[in-house]
């Protein structure tokens, strides 16, 4: 008698997934690895919740999508796997166990408790900032993959908007055009960096018309358009041009400068948080609040759900002002 099962044809439901060539219904490779399991359609079906007629329906119609008989039926219900059977049993669970993952990666990410988020950071939050809003963010959404570059601020801002990016820590004020929303997480003072060589370096504090006949560092109009404006803007306040003779983009950069003796500089006062042995911060007691500096977060418009969560951490961490 021929085998019935190679007379049905393969279906073509809504749900299928194509594999092959050939459409495959994940519900009927989750009978088939149940029946697998239990080696008895009575069993199998008590399991699945559904009646036995229908199970053995869906298995021929598996067997005949495949074209190989996965079973060898016995009586009472009883059936054994065929080699074909057992060949597709090893792949059957991982389809599934694909499924599931897929499944739950999808909806991780639509909650925002899974997958990866692309955070762009000026080098100097690392002083601190970054670390506070990571580790908070961490605590709470630990399958979330963070994919953190460092870059300036107008570079954020542009690969934010060209989506890129996920959100931003950049800093204020960011004098460059940006579809993206703007949110302020702390403000600071410019603090004094000198070389330790340099006589200045002695006082506990300084006014900033002390500083007029010094060498500056300083910032780079094009990528660091707003520290260099803010600077600028405190020393005219304080009655002088600077004499600008290096200029770095970067404020690690600048320090490095300032160490070698190039120059003093103007940095955010974060830096102070990571001493170094050859540099000697001092504060500005006369410096203009007008040139105050700060950090903020960047977020597209359609920000997805784990860079809203990263904003309540750093929200959570800093308060604005």
């Amino acid at each position: 008698m021929a085998d019935p099962t190679r007379a049905m044809p393969a279906t073509g439901a809504p749900g299928e997934m194509l594999r092959g060539g050939t459409v495959l219904d994940l519900r009927r490779i989750r009978q088939f690895v149940v029946l697998a399991e239990t080696l008895n359609f009575r069993r199998a079906a008590e399991r699945l919740h559904i009646a036995q007629p229908p199970l053995s329906v869906s298995i021929q119609k598996l067997e005949a999508e495949l074209g190989a008989r996965l079973f060898t039926r016995g009586g009472a219900g009883g059936v054994s796997l065929t080699p074909s059977g057992q060949a597709a049993l090893v792949e059957a669970r991982r389809l599934l166990f694909h499924n599931e993952q897929l499944l739950a990666a999808v909806q991780a990410a639509a909650t925002g408790t899974g997958g990866a988020l692309r955070i762009g950071f000026v080098g100097s939050t690392i002083h601190g900032v970054l670390q506070t809003i990571v580790r908070r963010f961490r605590d709470t959404y630990p399958d979330v993959e963070l994919v953190l570059k460092e870059a300036t601020s107008v570079r954020i801002a542009e690969r934010v908007d060209r989506g890129e990016l996920d959100v931003g820590l950049v800093r204020t004020p960011l004098m460059t055009p940006t579809q993206a929303h703007l949110m302020p997480l702390l403000t600071e003072r410019f603090v004094a960096a000198l070389p330790l060589g340099n006589p200045l370096a002695h006082k506990a504090a300084l006014r900033l018309q002390q500083l007029a006949n010094e060498s500056f560092v300083f910032y780079t109009r094009d990528d660091a358009a707003g520290l260099q404006a803010m600077a600028m803007l405190a020393c005219q306040h304080a009655g002088f041009l600077p004499k600008v003779t290096q200029e770095a983009t970067q404020v690690q950069t600048m320090l490095s400068l300032v160490e070698s003796g190039l120059g003093v500089a103007l940095v955010p006062s974060v830096m102070q948080h990571t001493p170094n042995p050859r540099v000697a911060y001092r504060p500005v007691t006369d410096i203009t609040p007008a040139a105050d500096v700060g950090l903020a977060l960047l977020l597209p418009e359609l920000s997805s759900p784990a860079a809203r969560h990263f904003r309540d951490a750093a929200l959570g961490c800093f308060a604005a002002g």
